[in-house]
C-alpha cells in the first residue's frame, strides 16, 4: 500500500476506483465476471485471454488455468514495475488464485500441458468453428466472430505452453491456426453493417440501395495510392483518405457504416422504385452534399475564399469525388472531439485538407521540392489526430484550466464560442496551413505562459493572447437593458410620454392633439437620444476586453455611434428649446447658453425627421422580411456598408427574418398586448396618481421626526420617489402579466383549432371508436394511392374518417388489430391493464375471413347480449321497439351479428355428417332469409332465445376445455340446441330434419338393427379438435367473452394512466398530421441519452431498505401505484401475502434471493419503472425498435401473411431467424436501417473495472435489448516506453459497445459479456466544460440517420406514441414559414405527478409550458427554442453546426437551450407539433426542486450575460424581440422585479414613517388612500402566488380534461398550499438569478430525482435556504413590523392588512415553507432529532477537510464562495447594498423616549459608540477566555460577573432616569440588529483586508451568534405546533396522497409491533 500513497503525491488525484480483486459484481454474473473485466486499466491487453479463461472453464478446468497463467505473465510483461494503479494488488489476487488451481488441477491432468492445449485447440475449433462455418444469420455470424477472437487466443496460450515444454505445433494446428488468422481480420465486431464478404447473404446487405452505396464507395479506380500500400479485400475510398490523410482505423470504419446508411437511406426515400441493377442515384448524393456542406460553402462565401470543392469535367469521376468530399469531412468531424463544439474551425480544417486532396487527385506538382503534392499532416498512423486535432485541443484545454472549473471571470478565459469567432474573420487564414505553432490563435496571456526570463522577451515580440472574441460576458445587470435595448427605450418613452399627458391638461389621451401638448410630449426623443447614448457608452465599456480581435470597421462603428448618438443629445435639446416662444424650465437654461434667438419650431421637426430616419427605413424593411433577408445575407459592398451601421457583420444572425404571414401574426398579438397593457398602465396606474403626487408636492414639512439633512429641499421629492418607484417597477414588470393572459387567450384558442381534447374521457372514445380503425388506417399506414389531403379551414375544423363499413374490412381491419394489440399488450406489460381487461380490450390477431364484419373489443361489446336477449325474450313481437333500439345502440347490433355469425360458422365447422350439414344449413339459410326480409322477430318465437344460450355457452365451454371425454357432453349439447331451434323457434317443420332421425328405419319392422348400423345423429363430429390453432382459442375465447360477461365495461381499463394514454392516442389520430411514408422510405434517425452514475435499475437493498418511519420506497410504490401493484402480481402468479412472506425472509437470508432470481428481477424491473431510472428510458426508446418492426411488418407482409397476423409470425422466431430470407429478419433489417438507439455512459469503462454494479445493469440492458449500443470514455493508463522513467500515462478512447451473443453451445451457462465495435482515440480527457453537453458529444459519432432525438435520463416514452415517429419525422420535408424545421418539438406529459403534492403542482407547471407555452412560442410567436426536451434535431444541419448543446464552463450551464439559440441564429426553424408526446420525470420534493429551480435561474442569469442573448435581441425584429425576452430571461427579469417592488414599497414607507414625512402629510390621498399603489401591489400579489403558472396551466387542463376539472384541480391546488409553493419558488428563482448577475459562479445542481420518503434535517433545510429565504423573510418581517409600530397611529387596522397582507404572506411562506413541505416536519420526536442535530452543526469546528454539512464554520466559509470571484464591480455593489441596513439605526434611534425627542446628530453618533462598546466588549470577553480560562478561571469568572453587572446597572438607570419603556428595547433591538448585520456583510465583502487586520475570528464569532438567532427564531414556533398531534396529520394528508398517508399511519403500527416482538425475543 506503501506506493499508493507516494503515488497519489506525485500525481493529482485519479477518477479509476480499483475494489478488491476477488470481489463479485454481485447478481446472477457470478464471480466469472470477476478476473476478465475487472482488470486494471493499463493491463487492458490481457481482459480478452481472462474472458477465454472463463469460457472454457465448465468444460476444461486445466486450459483455463494455463490461460490465467498465461495472462498474468504478460500482465507482468506489460508491466513489469506494478507501475500502474491497482497492478501490484490485481497481480497478487491472480497469483493466489493460480496457487489455488494449479493444485486442484494437476491432480486431474493425464497428459502433458502441451498435449492438452493441443487437444483441445483441435476440439473447440471442430466444435465452434467448422459447425459454424458457414454462417448466414446474424446470430451465428457474431458468434462464429466470438469463436475466432477464442480460437486465435487460445494458440496464443498455446504456443507459449509448447515453447515453455519446448515442443513443436502440429501442423494442422497451424494451418487451422493461419485460416483464423485470416478470418480474424476480416470478422470483425460490427455495429449494423457487417461489410465482410461472407456476411453479404444477411438480410440488411440484400437491400439494392445498401449494395448501391457499398458498391459507389468501392470505386477507387484512378485514385494515386501511397507507396508500397497493401491492397486489402474491398478496399474503398474510405481507406484511401485514411492511408493519405493519417485518420484511425476506428474511425474509418465508423464513418464508412455512417455514410453507407446516410446514402441510402435517402436514396431509397428520393426513389422508391429502384431498378434490378443497383446504382447510386447522383441527385441522392448532391441531396447530402448539399446539407454537409451548406455550412462550409456559406462560410467561404462570408470570408471571400473560393470553396475547395471542385468536381471534376469527366462525368465518370464526379460521383467519386463527391464521395470522397463527404467521406473527408465526416472523417475529419469523427475524429474531432471536441473541436466539434467549433464549426467554423472543422471549416478551416476541412478547407485546406479538401484542397490538398484536390492536388492529389489532379496529380499537381510541388513548386518547392518538384514532387507531387502531399498532405501536410499525413502519411504516418494518427497523424490527423496527433498533428491537426491535439494542438487545437490542448488550447481549449489551457484556456478551460484558466476558467478554474468556473471561478474566474468569463472575460479572462476564452470559451468554445471565443475559440470558434476567430475562424469568422479572414485573419483566420494567418494560422497557416501547416498551422504555425506561434500564431496568435495559440498564444496565452504572458503571466500563464510559464516561461523563464530570456524566453519572455521572445514571447512578447511574437503574438499576443488576443482574448476574447467579438463578445465579452461580464457579470452586471447592464446586459438586461444592452441586449434588449430597443424594448426598454420603448417602455421607457411610452411611460415618459403618459407621464407628460397625465400632467399636463386634463389628462385625457385625446389632448395629445392640442399643439403645445404635443410639443412637450416631442421632447421623448430627447430621452431616446441619451438612452441611445448610454447604449453606445455601454457597448464600448462592455467590449473593450474584446477590442484585440475586432477588425478596424467595428472598432469605427463603435466610435462613430458614440459619436452620433453625443451629436443627437446635445442638438435635440437646442432645436427643442427654440420651438417654445416662452420656454419652460431647462429649455430656458439652454436658450441662454446658445443666445435668445427667434422661436424656430419647425427646425426641431426636421431634426426629428433626420434622427428617426434610419427607423423609419427598419419600419420600412420590417413589412417587407424578404428584402431584409436578402439585403443581411448579401455580399455586396454597398449594401454591407448600409448594414454596417446598423449593426455590426456577423457571421451568424443574418437573415433570420420570417414569412409575411408569421409576421403578421406575432405583430398583431404584440399589438394587441401592447395597447392592453399601456391602457391599463395609463388609466389605472399613472393618471390617479398624478393629481395627489401635485397636492404632495405644493405641501411643505418642517416638522421632521429625525436630523434631516436637508430640510429645505423643494417638491417632497424623497416621497414622491417613495410613492413613484413600486408602480414604475410595476409597470416594468407588469407585461409578464398581460404576457400570461394573452398566452393563455391564443395557447387555448390554437389548442381548440389543433382539436386537443376532443377525446379526453372513456364515454367519448366509445363513441368516436367506429371511426378509429379508419384514423389508424389513415394516418399510421402509408396510403397506396397517392390521395392529396384535405387542406384549409374546413379540413382542420371537421376532421371525419368514414365509419369503417364491410367494404374496407380485409386489410384494414387486419392492420388495425396489429397495431392496436401492440398497444394494449403493451399496457399489461407495464401492469397498467389486468388480464380481465387485456382480453376485453384486444381485438382479434388474425382476421376471420368466415365472419363478413369487422371483430370490435369486447370492452364495446360486453354485456350487449345478455341485454340483447332479454330485450328479445320480452319483445312479444313488438319488433319495431327492438330494431330501433338496436339501431341507437350499434355495437349491440354488432355483438348480435358477429355471434350468430360466430356460431353458425363454428357449428358448421363442428358437424361433420351429411345428414346433419343438410340440416343444419337449411335451418340457417331460413335466419338468413327471415333477416333479408326484415321480418326475423316477427316470424321466430324470441321468447325461447334464452334457453339456445344457455345450451350455445356451455358448448363453447367444452371447446374450450377441449377434453376428448366430452365429446358425448357435447353432442348430447348439440341436440339440445336443435330440439329448442325446431320446436320452439319455429313454427314451420324443418324438412330435412323429418328424413333423418337416429335409425332411419323404426316403425317399418320391427326387429332390432345391430349397433354397428344404428345412425347416430351428431355422431361424427371435428371434436377434440386436434389443430388447436391460436386463432381458434382466440376465437373460442372471444365468444365466450362476449356471451358471459354480463356486467358493463365502462370502466375499462380503470387504470388512469392508461386511459390518459388510449385517450391521447385516440385523440391524436384526427389531428393534423403528416402521412405515414412506408418503414423503407422513412427518415432515419437515432436517439441519444446521456448517463452519468444515476440509477440503472433499483437494487433490493434500496427497495427493502427503510427510512427512519420505517417505509420503505417498495412499499412507497405499492401505495402509490396499487392498481398496478394487483396487475404485477396477476402477472407473476403471486399473491399479495405469498410475496410479502417472500420479501420478509429474503430480508432474513439471502439463500432465498438466489432461489428466485427471476422473482428479484421482477421486482426491481417493476419499481424501476417507476422511478427515474435509466431502465425505464431504455424501454420507452427501444418502443420505437419494436414499432418499426411491426410497422414494417405491415407494409411488406403479403395478404395471407397479414390475415394471420404480425403474432404468428413472431411466434416461430428461431427457424424463421435462420432463414435470413424471411419476412421477420427483413423486417428486422429495415428497423437497423432506420433507427439506433445511443446510450453515452460516460463512466462504464471505469464502473466495470471497479465492478460497480451499475456497469451489471448497464450490461444486462445491452443483452435485453441487442440493438442497444452505449458508448463511454474509457481511460486507460499506458506504460512508458522508457525504462529509466516510472511513468504511467493516461490515454483516452471513446468506445462503442454491445453485447455479445451467448454461446452456441446452449447448455453452457456463457457470462454476459460486452463487445468492443469502435475505440477512437481522443486527445485527452472528453470532459473540459459542461459535463452532459461534451457527454453527448464524444457519442454523437456513433448516431445514425438524419434526425437525432435527444432524450434525458429522466424520459420516457409508450409504445402508442413510437408509432407516430415516422409521421413526426415527415416535418423535416414541410416548410413551416419561410424554412423547414431544423428541430421538431414535441409535447411532453409530467409522470411524477402521483408522488406527492408538490409533484403535483410541479407537474401542472411543467405540463403548462412544454403544451400551451410551446405551442405559442413556435407559432404564432416564432421563438420556441430546445429546452432539454425530447426534441428532434435535424442531424445533419446540426453536426456540421457545433452539435445539439453547447458545453463552456458556466456560461452554457443550461445546456440545452443553446442549442436553440444557436439553431435559430443559424438559420434554424423550431417547431412543436401537439399529436406526439413522451414522458418525463420531475424533482417530487420541496428541495429537489429548489435545487433545481436554483440551477434553472443560474443558467439564466448565465443567459442574459451571454452572446447568444444579445444577439437574439438585436437580430430579431421588435416583436419577436420582444417574444424572445418574455420567454426567456425576462420571465426572471420580472420576477425579481416583483421582489424588488416589496423592497421598494417596504423601505420607502421606512423613510416616510421614520423621518415624520408622513405624520406631515397624513391629510393627503397618495398617503391615506392610495389606489395606483393598491393595484401595482395586487399585481405584484399576482406574480407572488403564481398567477403567472395558473392561469395558462387551467387553460391547457380546461382544453384536455375539461373546465369543471379545471376548476376542481385549481381549488384542491389552493387547498394543498399552492399559493405557498410559487411565493417560496419566486423567492428561489430571484435570489439564485439576482446573484449570478451580480457574482456569476452558477453551477449545476443535481438533484437526485429520488423519491422523497425522507425527512429533512433542520440543520439542511436551514443551509439550504438560509440566504436565499431565511435572512430576506426575516430582514421583510422588520421592515413590516416597523411599519405596524411607527405607522399604526395614521391608519386603520383593515387599511394596514389590506395593503401588507401579501406581504405578510411571503414572509411567512420564506421563512417556514421547508418545513411545511418537509415530510414529518411537525412530529414531536423528529423535532427533538432536529435539534440536536442543529446544535451539533453549529458547534463544530470547521477548517480544512471539514465537510460544510458537519460544521457551520465551513458551510460559513463556503456561502461567501462567490465573493472571492466577484472582482470589484461584484464586491461594490455587494457593499451598497449592504448600507440599506444602516437606515434603521438612524431612522429609530430618533424614535426612542428616554431621547425626548432630540434631532440632533450626536444621538446618531452616541448610537454607534454603543455598537463599537459592545462588540469591544464580545472581544475582550473572547480574549479573556482564551488568556484567562485555563490558568485564572476565577479572575476570568470574575470579569464575566463585572460585566453582567455593569450591564444590568446601566439598564436600570436607564429605565429609571430616563424613563425607558419596553417599547424602547425592542426598538433597539429592531435598530441595532440590522446594523450588525450590514458589518457582517461589509466585511465578508472586504474578506481579505479583514483578514489582514486580524478581526476575521470576531466577525465568524458575531456571524455564529447571528445564525443561532435565526435559528433560534425559525426553530421555536416549528417546535411548538409539534406539540399538537393533528398537526403532523394535517400535514402529512396535504402532502402525500390519501392511499400513503393511510400507509404510512399503518407501516409506523406494524414497525413498532415488529420492534416489540423483536426485543421480546431477545429477552
Amino acid at each position: 500500500m506503501a506506493y499508493n500513497r507516494t503515488g497519489s503525491d506525485q500525481n493529482p488525484p485519479r477518477r479509476i476506483l480499483r475494489t478488491q480483486t476477488t470481489g463479485n459484481l454481485g447478481g446472477n454474473l457470478g464471480e466469472t465476471m470477476m478476473d476478465s473485466e475487472v482488470v486494471p486499466s493499463s493491463l487492458v491487453q490481457i481482459a480478452p485471454i481472462l474472458r477465454v479463461a472463463n469460457e472454457v472453464e465448465p468444460s476444461n478446468r486445466r486450459v483455463a488455468y494455463l490461460c490465467r497463467f498465461y495472462a498474468f505473465e504478460k500482465a507482468h510483461r506489460l508491466d513489469p514495475t506494478s507501475s500502474g494503479r491497482g497492478v501490484r494488488q490485481f497481480k497478487t489476487a491472480l497469483l493466489q488464485r493460480l496457487e489455488r488451481e494449479n493444485e486442484t488441477t494437476l491432480a486431474g491432468r493425464t497428459k502433458s500441458d502441451a498435449r492438452e492445449m493441443q487437444s483441445f485447440y483441435q476440439h473447440y475449433y471442430k466444435k465452434y468453428i467448422q459447425a459454424l462455418q458457414n454462417a448466414a444469420d446474424k446470430a451465428d455470424r457474431a458468434r462464429l466472430t466470438k469463436a475466432y477472437q477464442t480460437a486465435a487466443v487460445l494458440f496464443e496460450v498455446l504456443k507459449a505452453v509448447n515453447l515453455t515444454e519446448s515442443v513443436d505445433v502440429a501442423d494442422e494446428i497451424l494451418e487451422a491456426h493461419n485460416k483464423v488468422t485470416e478470418k480474424t481480420e476480416l470478422l470483425v465486431p460490427y455495429n449494423i453493417l457487417p461489410l465482410d464478404p461472407d456476411s453479404s447473404n444477411q438480410a440488411i446487405m440484400k437491400y439494392p440501395e445498401i449494395q448501391a452505396s457499398v458498391s459507389a464507395l468501392r470505386n477507387t479506380r484512378g485514385l494515386p495510392w501511397p507507396k508500397g500500400h497493401k491492397k486489402k479485400v474491398d478496399e474503398d475510398i474510405l481507406d484511401w483518405l485514411q492511408a493519405m490523410f493519417g485518420f484511425q482505423k476506428d474511425n474509418v470504419a465508423n464513418q464508412r457504416e455512417h455514410l453507407i446508411l446516410l446514402l441510402a437511406n435517402v436514396h431509397i426515400r428520393q426513389f422508391p422504385k429502384l431498378d434490378q441493377q443497383p446504382r447510386l442515384d447522383d441527385r441522392a448524393l448532391t441531396e447530402v452534399m448539399k446539407k454537409l456542406f451548406k455550412n462550409y460553402k456559406k462560410w467561404c462565401k462570408y470570408l471571400g475564399r473560393k470553396s475547395s470543392l471542385w468536381l471534376p469535367t469527366i462525368q465518370q469521376e464526379v460521383q467519386q469525388r463527391k464521395l470522397l468530399y463527404m467521406g473527408l469531412y465526416l472523417l475529419i468531424w469523427g475524429e474531432a472531439a471536441n473541436l466539434r463544439f467549433m464549426p467554423e474551425c472543422l471549416c478551416y480544417i476541412y478547407h485546406h485538407m479538401a484542397f490538398e486532396m484536390y492536388g492529389m487527385l489532379a496529380g499537381s506538382v510541388s513548386s518547392m521540392t518538384g514532387e507531387n503534392i502531399k498532405p501536410a499532416y499525413g502519411g504516418e498512423e494518427e497523424a490527423f489526430l496527433k498533428k491537426v486535432v491535439t494542438p487545437i485541443y490542448n488550447t481549449i484545454a489551457k484556456e478551460g484550466k484558466r476558467a478554474k472549473g468556473g471561478k474566474s471571470k468569463h472575460s479572462q478565459w476564452r470559451n468554445y464560442d471565443d475559440l470558434n469567432e476567430y475562424f469568422w474573420s479572414v485573419d483566420c487564414f494567418r494560422l497557416g496551413w501547416p498551422m504555425r505553432a506561434d500564431a496568435d490563435f495559440f498564444c496565452l496571456p504572458i503571466e500563464q505562459s510559464h516561461v523563464d526570463k530570456n524566453e519572455e522577451s521572445k514571447r512578447t515580440t511574437g503574438d499576443r493572447w488576443i482574448g476574447k472574441i467579438n463578445f465579452v460576458e461580464i457579470c452586471t445587470f447592464w446586459h438586461i437593458f444592452r441586449s434588449f435595448d430597443r424594448m426598454w427605450t420603448f417602455f421607457i418613452l411610452c411611460l415618459q410620454a403618459m407621464i407628460i399627458i397625465a400632467w399636463n391638461g386634463s389628462g385625457d389621451l385625446s389632448s395629445i392633439f392640442e399643439a403645445a401638448m404635443f410639443k412637450k410630449v416631442l421632447s421623448i426623443f430627447i430621452t431616446a437620444a441619451v438612452l441611445k447614448l448610454a447604449q453606445a457608452f455601454l457597448d464600448i465599456i462592455m467590449s473593450w476586453k474584446a477590442r484585440n480581435s475586432m477588425s478596424l470597421h467595428v472598432q469605427l462603428r463603435y466610435i462613430l455611434k458614440v459619436v452620433s448618438a453625443a451629436a443627437w443629445v446635445i442638438v435635440l435639446p437646442v432645436t427643442y428649446a427654440y420651438t417654445w416662444k416662452n420656454p419652460p424650465g431647462f429649455a430656458q437654461s439652454i436658450r441662454s447658453w446658445f443666445g435668445h434667438g427667434s422661436s424656430s419650431p419647425s427646425l426641431f421637426v426636421l431634426a426629428v425627421l433626420i434622427y428617426l430616419s434610419p427607423n423609419m427605413l427598419s419600419t420600412l424593411l420590417f413589412l417587407f422580411p424578404f428584402i431584409r433577408r436578402y439585403l443581411e445575407r448579401s455580399d455586396y459592398k454597398i449594401v454591407m456598408f448600409i448594414m454596417w451601421w446598423s449593426q455590426p457583420r456577423l457571421y451568424v444572425g443574418r437573415g433570420m427574418h420570417e414569412s409575411t404571414f408569421s409576421l403578421f401574426k406575432y405583430t398583431v398579438f404584440w399589438v394587441l398586448l401592447i395597447t392592453a397593457k399601456l391602457a391599463f398602465s395609463y388609466y389605472v396606474e399613472i393618471r390617479p396618481l398624478v393629481d395627489p403626487t401635485k397636492a404632495i408636492m405644493r405641501v411643505h414639512v418642517n416638522n421632521y421626526q429625525w436630523h434631516e439633512f436637508f430640510p429645505r429641499a423643494k417638491d417632497n421629492l424623497g416621497v414622491v420617489i417613495a410613492l413613484w418607484t413600486p408602480i414604475v417597477l410595476v409597470y416594468f414588470m407588469d407585461t409578464q402579466i398581460w404576457y400570461a393572459i394573452f398566452s393563455t387567450i391564443f395557447g387555448g384558442l390554437y389548442g381548440a383549432f389543433r382539436r386537443l381534447g376532443e377525446i379526453r374521457t372513456l364515454v367519448m372514445l366509445r363513441s368516436r371508436f367506429l371511426e378509429l380503425p379508419y384514423a389508424f388506417n389513415a394516418c399510421l399506414i402509408p396510403e397506396d394511392k397517392n390521395e392529396q389531403p384535405k387542406m384549409g379551414l374546413k379540413a382542420t375544423l371537421s376532421r371525419k374518417f368514414h365509419e369503417m363499413g364491410p367494404f374496407s374490412k380485409g386489410k384494414e381491419a387486419a392492420r388495425f388489430a396489429q397495431l392496436w394489440n401492440k398497444i394494449i399488450t403493451t399496457f399489461r406489460d407495464e401492469d397498467l391493464i389486468s388480464d380481465r381487461e387485456r382480453n376485453l380490450l384486444l381485438v382479434p390477431y388474425s382476421a376471420d375471413l368466415d365472419l363478413d364484419l369487422i371483430q370490435w373489443p369486447p370492452f364495446l361489446l360486453a354485456s350487449k347480449i345478455p341485454i340483447a336477449l332479454d330485450m328479445a325474450k320480452d319483445s312479444n313481437g313488438r319488433d319495431r321497439e327492438l330494431k330501433k333500439r338496436l339501431q341507437i345502440d350499434k355495437y349491440m347490433l354488432c355483438a348480435v351479428q358477429e355471434c350468430y355469425a360466430s356460431c353458425k360458422n363454428i357449428i358448421k365447422y363442428l358437424v361433420l355428417g351429411e345428414r346433419e350439414q343438410v340440416v343444419i344449413n337449411e335451418i340457417f339459410s331460413k335466419v338468413d332469409h327471415h333477416i333479408q326480409q326484415d321480418d326475423l322477430i316477427k316470424e321466430l318465437k324470441m321468447w325461447a332465445l334464452p334457453s339456445l344460450y344457455d345450451n350455445f355457452v356451455q358448448l363453447i365451454a367444452y371447446l374450450s376445455e377441449n377434453r376428448k371425454e366430452d365429446k358425448d357432453q357435447v353432442v348430447i349439447v348439440l341436440l339440445n340446441m336443435l330440439e329448442v331451434v325446431t320446436s320452439d323457434i319455429f313454427d314451420d317443420p324443418i324438412p330435412s330434419l323429418l328424413d333423418s332421425s337416429h335409425g332411419g328405419s323404426y316403425g317399418t319392422q320391427e326387429a332390432m338393427t345391430p349397433l354397428a348400423q344404428q345412425y347416430q345423429f351428431f355422431g361424427t363430429l371435428r371434436f377434440p379438435i386436434t389443430e388447436e390453432t391460436e386463432a381458434w382459442k382466440e376465437k373460442i375465447g372471444r365468444l365466450h367473452l362476449l356471451l358471459t360477461v354480463k356486467e358493463s365495461a365502462m370502466d375499462v381499463p380503470s387504470n388512469l394512466e392508461a386511459r390518459r394514454r388510449i385517450s391521447f392516442f385516440s385523440n391524436s389520430l384526427f389531428m393534423d398530421m403528416p402521412a405515414a411514408p412506408k418503414v423503407r422510405n422513412m427518415f432515419s434517425f437515432s436517439v441519444l441519452t446521456p448517463y452519468y452514475t444515476e440509477d440503472v435499475l433499483f437494487s433490493m437493498d434500496l427497495l427493502k431498505k427503510r427510512n427512519e418511519d420505517g417505509v420503505s420506497i417498495l412499499f412507497y410504490l405499492q401505495k402509490i401505484f396499487p392498481d398496478e401493484w394487483n396487475n404485477f402480481l396477476e402477472r407473476i402468479g403471486y399473491s399479495e401475502d405469498e410475496l410479502n412472506s417472500f420479501l420478509e425472509r429474503i430480508g432474513y437470508s439471502e439463500e432465498e434471493l438466489k432461489g428466485n432470481p427471476q422473482l428479484e428481477e421482477e421486482l426491481r424491473l417493476w419499481a424501476s419503472y417507476r422511478g427515474q431510472t435509466l431502465t425505464k428510458t431504455v424501454r420507452g426508446m427501444m418502443y420505437y425498435r419494436q414499432a418499426l418492426e411491426l410497422q414494417a411488418f405491415l407494409d411488406m407482409a403479403k395478404e395471407d401473411e397479414l390475415m394471420k397476423g404480425y403474432k404468428a409470425a413472431e411466434s416461430n422466431t428461431v427457424e424463421q431467424l435462420r432463414n435470413e430470407r424471411s419476412l421477420l429478419a427483413q423486417c428486422q433489417a429495415v428497423a437497423d436501417m432506420k433507427f439506433t438507439y445511443v446510450v453515452s455512459c460516460q463512466q462504464y469503462g471505469i464502473q466495470k473495472r471497479s465492478a460497480d454494479h451499475r456497469a451489471q445493469d448497464i450490461l444486462r440492458l445491452m443483452t435485453t435489448y441487442p440493438s442497444l449500443r452505449v458508448a463511454y470514455v474509457d481511460e486507460v493508463e499506458e506504460t512508458s516506453k522508457d525504462k529509466s522513467k516510472k511513468m504511467v500515462e493516461k490515454v483516452y478512447y471513446s468506445a462503442l459497445v454491445k453485447a455479445l451473443p451467448k454461446s452456441v453451445d446452449s447448455s453452457e451457462t456463457g457470462q454476459i459479456l460486452d463487445q468492443v465495435i469502435y475505440r477512437i482515440k481522443l486527445p485527452g480527457p472528453a470532459i473540459l466544460g459542461e459535463g452532459k453537453p461534451e457527454n453527448q458529444n464524444h457519442a454523437i459519432i456513433f448516431t445514425r440517420g438524419e434526425g437525432l432525438q435527444t432524450i434525458d435520463m429522466n424520459q420516457d416514452n409508450y409504445m402508442e406514441e413510437a408509432f407516430k415517429m415516422r409521421n413526426l419525422l415527415q416535418e423535416f420535408l414541410k416548410k413551416h414559414g419561410v424554412k423547414n424545421p431544423t428541430i421538431l418539438g414535441f409535447r411532453e406529459h409530467i409522470f411524477t405527478g402521483s408522488v406527492s403534492s408538490l409533484a403535483w403542482f410541479m407537474m401542472n407547471q411543467e405540463t403548462s409550458f412544454v403544451t400551451i407555452g410551446q405551442r405559442l412560442l413556435a407559432n404564432p410567436l416564432k421563438v420556441r427554442f430546445h429546452y432539454g426536451h425530447p426534441d428532434v434535431f435535424d442531424r445533419l444541419f446540426h453536426l456540421t453546426r457545433g452539435g445539439v448543446s453547447k458545453a463552456s464552463k458556466v456560461i452554457n450551464l443550461s445546456e440545452d437551450i443553446f442549442a436553440g439559440f444557436n439553431s435559430t441564429l443559424r438559420g434554424g426553424n423550431v417547431t412543436h407539433h401537439e399529436y406526439i408526446q413522451a414522458g418525463k420525470g420531475r424533482d417530487v420534493g420541496l428541495n429537489q426542486i429548489s435545487m433545481f429551480e436554483a440551477k434553472i435561474a443560474n443558467g439564466n442569469g448565465e443567459q442574459t450575460m451571454s452572446r447568444d442573448i444579445y444577439r437574439l435581441g438585436h437580430r430579431f425584429d421588435f416583436f419577436r424581440m420582444m417574444s424572445c425576452y418574455f420567454t426567456t430571461v425576462g420571465f426572471y427579469i420580472s420576477t425579481m422585479i416583483t421582489v424588488l417592488t416589496v423592497y421598494m414599497f417596504l423601505y420607502g414607507r421606512l423613510y416616510l414613517i421614520l423621518s415624520g414625512i408622513e405624520q406631515g402629510l397624513i391629510t393627503q390621498p397618495a398617503i391615506r388612500d392610495n389606489k395606483s399603489l393598491q393595484v401595482a401591489l395586487v399585481s405584484q400579489s399576482l406574480v407572488q402566488i403564481g398567477f403567472l403558472m395558473a392561469l395558462p396551466m387551467m387553460m391547457e387542463i380546461g382544453l384536455e380534461r375539461g373546465f369543471r376539472n379545471a376548476l376542481s384541480d385549481f381549488i384542491l391546488m389552493q387547498l394543498q398550499l399552492a399559493p405557498v409553493f410559487f411565493t417560496f419558488s419566486l423567492g428561489t428563482k430571484t435570489h439564485y438569478y439576482g446573484r449570478t448577475l451580480l457574482h456569476g459562479g452558477g453551477q449545476y445542481r443535481g438533484t437526485g430525482r429520488g423519491f422523497v420518503v425522507f425527512h429533512a434535517k433542520f440543520a439542511e433545510n436551514y443551509r439550504l435556504y438560509s440566504r436565499s429565504h431565511f435572512v430576506k423573510g426575516i430582514e421583510l418581517m422588520i421592515l413590516l413590523l416597523v411599519y405596524e409600530i411607527f405607522g399604526r397611529s395614521h391608519r386603520g387596522i383593515i387599511a394596514y392588512i389590506l395593503v401588507t397582507i401579501s406581504m405578510w404572506f411571503m414572509v411567512g411562506t420564506w421563512l417556514f415553507a421547508p418545513f411545511l413541505f418537509n415530510p414529518s416536519g411537525f412530529e414531536w420526536q423528529k423535532i427533538v432529532e432536529d435539534w440536536i442535530d442543529w446544535n451539533k452543526w453549529i458547534n463544530n469546528h470547521g477548517g480544512i477537510g471539514v465537510l460544510p454539512e458537519k460544521s457551520w464554520e465551513s458551510w460559513w466559509e463556503k456561502e461567501q464562495e462567490h465573493l472571492r470571484s466577484s472582482g470589484t464591480r461584484g464586491i461594490i455593489a455587494e457593499i451598497l447594498l449592504s448600507l440599506r441596513f444602516f437606515i434603521y439605526q438612524y431612522g429609530l434611534v430618533y424614535h426612542l423616549n428616554f431621547i425626548h425627542k432630540s434631532k440632533s446628530v450626536l444621538v446618531y453618533g452616541i448610537s454607534w459608540l454603543v455598537i463599537f462598546l459592545i462588540l469591544f466588549v464580545m472581544k475582550a470577553v473572547s480574549f479573556g477566555r482564551r488568556k484567562f480560562s485555563t490558568s485564572l478561571q476565577i479572575v476570568f469568572r470574575l470579569i464575566k460577573g463585572l460585566i453582567f453587572l455593569t450591564f444590568v446597572t446601566t439598564l436600570i438607570l436607564l429605565i429609571t432616569l430616563l424613563h425607558m419603556t419596553f417599547k424602547d428595547i425592542i426598538v433597539c433591538i429592531l435598530a441595532f440588529m440590522p446594523t450588525g448585520w450590514g458589518l457582517l456583510l461589509i466585511a465578508q465583502a472586504l474578506k481579505p483586508l479583514v483578514h489582514r487586520a486580524g478581526i476575521w475570528g470576531s466577525v465568524r464569532t458575531v456571524a455564529c451568534g447571528y445564525e443561532i438567532i435565526m435559528g433560534m427564531l425559525l426553530f421555536t414556533p416549528i417546535a411548538f405546533l409539534a406539540w399538537f398531534p393533528f398537526v403532523s396529520e394535517f400535514q402529512t394528508r396535504m402532502l402525500f396522497n390519501q392511499a400513503f398517508s393511510r400507509g404510512l399511519q399503518i407501516s409506523r403500527i406494524l414497525g413498532g409491533h415488529k420492534k416489540d416482538r423483536s426485543s421480546s425475543n431477545k429477552e
